[in-house]
């Protein structure tokens, strides 16, 4: 089996459905990855074990988080590894406790914040690959050949705009 090179870490089952797309954007760019539920108040052991044994495979770990979010600056503080934080809606202030919690890290232990929810999760995913294509120009390719097309993709939806005009854009959707 491949050593897996992303590890992908969630509090709880509850975050599966945001954490997924991390793991769906590294599929699409065939990169091995673990994933993984390991809370930082209820499995605090294990994590920090898991995140020990880490630098013998990973070179990125994602950590999903929803209120206080804590678990990726307890990543953080046990590896040197590039963590990459996604907040998660689980509280009723709706994520912003979760955003703040990660971003607010104190000097000297970084996470890097991704955006709430879903698109945060997946925005992880392509920064875990940009980091990973630091030292594999066939990622970077890939990555640029990404990028080619969510342009090319955006042209064609202003061409059909366009065409048709935004009443007729709409009325085709």
């Amino acid at each position: 089996m491949t050593k897996a090179l992303v590890g992908i870490i969630m509090g709880s089952d509850s975050d599966l459905p945001v954490m997924k797309e991390s793991a769906v954007v590294l599929e699409e760019f065939d990169i091995p990855y673990d994933i993984s539920i390991l809370s930082a108040h209820r499995t605090p052991d294990q994590l920090v074990d898991y995140v020990r044994k880490a630098k013998e495979s990973f070179e990125v770990l994602i950590a999903g988080a929803g209120g206080a979010a804590h678990l990726p600056g307890v990543i953080a503080a046990h590896t040197i590894i590039p963590v990459i934080g996604v907040p998660i809606e689980a509280s009723p202030l709706g994520a912003l406790d979760s955003l703040l919690s990660i971003v607010q890290m104190p000097s000297g232990i970084p996470v890097a914040t991704m955006a709430i929810a879903q698109s945060g999760a997946k925005n992880a995913g392509i920064y875990a690959v940009q980091i990973l294509a630091l030292n594999r120009p066939k990622l970077g390719d890939k990555l640029r050949e990404y990028r080619k097309s969510m342009a090319e993709s955006v042209m064609n939806k202003d061409n059909k705009l366009k065409t048709l005009g935004w009443k007729g854009y709409l009325a085709e959707k």
